[in-house]
Parts: structure tokens; C-alpha cells; sequence
């Protein structure tokens, strides 16, 4: 039987984003539907590595990283749990000397930021991390930054946001948004009907469509990284290590399983699924035992893939409509949204509370393709469709 629901907020997209969305702003006092067309954080933001990293970032993410990087130990506080959430550190290995400047470069680059980076050359390297193979060439070292179990954060926020008072509606796919003239009213395939005077659109693979229907195309396509978990073994990896020029990450969780990723799965013929290749997890798993001898002999228990959605630029799009009043993007964050999503949500209540933020997000403005390919300089930035009367 068909309803109509009457919220301030409509959050398309129950990845951790739009949950963590959802609970910021019940936590501000607005009403809240979040609804997601299946199992909240059960695509991108459930199946990742589960990186909580801020080394490797541009520098223009570095601020809206340092704003969630405060929120992660406060998990159990916010959401109930800690999610295996563990302020391990992040190393970041040079395999050559070409990759070991790269790292001193991008050092340099952010060391005004609140990183504390350190710098290891090979000896210091083969002294404090034994475990790791001899032939590299040296590392950098994010001391605050960890790692966490993305299965059980994302679907936490949701279950928080729910407790709150936002009301969750799983299965529930949304087929139509329009602008009306007391905000939006979107259809599911459900029969829902909702009303709402604002609209995120965080639907992470499928945000585009969203996007484009309301003049506002991006180039948004759907990536598919693969991870591995082995057997539990003796406790060997004391950081979530990646590597310069990718290919290769890898942790270790307190009872013994390694993680690792570093290739991509396949779609299957529905394009809204995937999973892993034989070579990829062969590969995967070489380059593994290869960096870290410690997996040499190590069985290989579940592979998996996951749905994301990955912008041209690699770079997320969050922020105002450039069309729409009262419409919100956040998506696009290209395999590298699982830190910063918790201080994505409270930027997004923000701007529907105050219109703007004290995090700045300028440089991840939806409109920045779109001034590309007409010449415009990218730090051009027209003034926004921000909100219409809040009450």
C-alpha cells in the first residue's frame, strides 16, 4: 500500500556518507528519511579495505580529512560501537628511490597541514619493520592515522541514525526526483512517496543519474576493487601499510587476518554487482607475499568486490547544486571516501542548517568539469544554489 512521507531531509544513499548524513542532522533536530535501494552500507562503504588514512591525500582534502580524523575515536560515543577501529598508523612504502622522492615531495607538500609525517630510509626501515622485504627502498609514516572493519562501521551509523529518529527505509529504491515548489518529491519503486524541503543525493555508483536529472552531469563511472582475507596468523603487521604508485595494501587485525587489495574485480551482467578474478587474487596475493614474507605460506580464506563510483578527476563532488536550491551532492570519492565519510555527514548538515561550512569544500564544487571544458579557470567558482527559506 502505497504512503507519502513528510521529512526536512531526503538522503538518497545509505552508505556511510548519507548515514552519517542522517545522523549529524538528527542530531541538529531536522526529520529524516534515509533510504537506500538495498541493505544500507552494503555497497562501496560496507565492502572496502577499510583504510582510516589521511597520508596520501591532495592537499585540498586534507582539512575535511582532519575534521573526521577527530570523529573515529569518538565512534563508540556516536554510533555504539568502535568498530575495530585501532590508531595502528599508516606506512607508505617506496619500492625505488623514484617513489622514495615522491613521498619526500608530497611531504613537503602538506607539512603545514597537521600530518607529522616521517620520513624512514631503508636502513631505519629494515630496523623497525623486519617483517617488511629487504629490497625497499625506504617509507613514510602517518603515526594517527589506522584502520577499522568497514562491515561493521557502516551499517552502525545507519542502526545510530534509525535510533535517533531518522526513519531508514532499506529496499526501497528511489525511481523519480523532482523539484516542486515546496521542495522535492520523490518516488520509489516501493510506492513510497516522499516530501521532502531538501535532498542529498548520496548514491555513491548510481549518484550520476540523480546528478544528471537535474542538469548536472558528471563523468562518473563504476570501479570494482578486490580484496582478499587470509587465515588468522601470528600478529606480524603492526600498520596498515600501503604503497607509492599503488598496486599493493595490506592490515592485519587483532585475531590474525591479513587484508589485502591492491586489483579489481569484474561486473557480473548485472553491472550493479561484482566479483573478484582468479588472476587478480593470484596477483594480489603474489605482490602480497613479495613486500611481506610473512604471507608467504598463507591460505587465502574469502575474496570479495565491491560497487564504487570514481570520478574523472579522482576527486569527490561535494557541496551545493549549481542548478537546484536546496540540493545536496556528496559522491565520487574514487575508493578513498571510507575515512573521510564521518566528517563528510557533518559537513552536509551544516549546509543545510547554516548554507555553508566551516570545512571548506570549494574545490570539490559539482559545476568543476563543466568549467573545465568551457575554459573557465578551476578556482572559478559561480555562487551556488544554496537553500530557500528554512522555515
Amino acid at each position: 500500500m502505497s504512503r507519502t512521507i513528510l521529512k526536512d531531509v531526503a538522503i538518497i544513499g545509505g552508505g556511510l556518507v548519507g548515514s552519517s548524513a542522517a545522523l549529524a542532522l538528527r542530531r541538529m533536530g531536522f526529520s529524516v528519511v534515509l533510504l537506500d535501494k538495498g541493505f544500507c552500507g552494503a555497497q562501496a562503504s560496507g565492502v572496502n579495505y577499510g583504510g582510516v588514512r589521511r597520508q596520501g591525500r591532495p592537499p585540498e582534502q586534507i582539512a575535511l580529512s582532519q575534521r573526521a580524523h577527530a570523529i573515529w575515536p569518538r565512534l563508540k560515543e556516536l554510533i555504539g560501537i568502535d568498530g575495530e577501529f585501532v590508531r595502528s598508523g599508516h606506512l607508505k612504502v617506496a619500492r625505488t628511490e623514484a617513489e622514495m622522492v615522491s613521498l619526500e615531495t608530497y611531504a613537503a607538500r602538506v607539512a603545514e597541514l597537521g600530518l607529522d609525517l616521517e620520513l624512514i630510509g631503508h636502513n631505519q626501515l629494515r630496523e623497525r619493520f623486519p617483517w617488511i622485504a629487504g629490497s625497499v627502498a625506504g617509507a613514510s609514516l602517518c603515526s594517527g592515522d589506522g584502520h577499522a572493519n568497514p562491515r561493521l562501521v557502516s551499517a552502525a551509523f545507519a542502526f545510530a541514525a534509525r535510533r535517533a529518529g531518522a526513519e531508514v527505509l532499506e529496499h526501497t529504491p528511489v525511481s523519480h526526483v523532482e523539484k516542486v515548489s515546496e521542495g522535492f518529491h520523490l518516488s520509489t519503486k516501493t510506492g513510497t512517496e516522499i516530501k521532502a524541503r531538501f535532498v542529498v543525493n548520496s548514491a555513491g555508483a548510481w549518484a550520476g543519474t540523480f546528478a544528471e536529472a537535474f542538469g548536472e552531469p558528471v563523468p562518473l563511472k563504476r570501479i570494482y576493487p578486490s580484496m582478499i582475507v587470509t587465515e588468522p596468523l601470528d600478529v606480524f603487521m603492526n600498520v596498515n601499510i600501503g604503497a607509492e604508485g599503488g598496486g599493493i595494501y595490506a592490515r592485519q587485525v587483532e585475531r590474525g587476518n591479513c587484508i589485502v587489495g591492491g586489483m579489481r574485480g569484474e561486473p557480473t551482467a548485472d553491472p550493479d554487482f561484482s566479483r573478484p578474478t582468479d588472476t587478480g587474487a593470484v596477483t594480489i596475493m603474489n605482490r602480497a607475499a613479495a613486500l611481506f614474507p610473512g604471507l608467504r605460506n598463507a591460505y587465502a580464506i574469502r575474496f570479495w568486490s565491491g560497487t564504487e563510483g570514481e570520478m574523472a578527476d579522482r576527486s569527490p563532488v561535494i557541496g551545493f547544486s549549481r542548478t537546484t536550491p536546496n540540493l545536496v551532492h556528496a559522491f565520487g570519492f574514487s575508493g578513498a571516501g571510507f575515512q573521510i565519510a564521518p566528517g563528510v555527514g557533518e559537513v552536509l548538515a551544516e549546509l543545510i542548517r547554516d548554507g555553508e561550512s566551516p570545512t571548506p569544500i570549494d574545490a570539490f564544487a559539482i559545476d568543476r568539469f563543466a568549467r573545465m571544458d568551457q575554459g573557465s579557470p578551476v578556482g572559478t567558482v559561480p555562487e551556488p544554489q544554496k537553500r530557500e527559506t528554512l522555515r
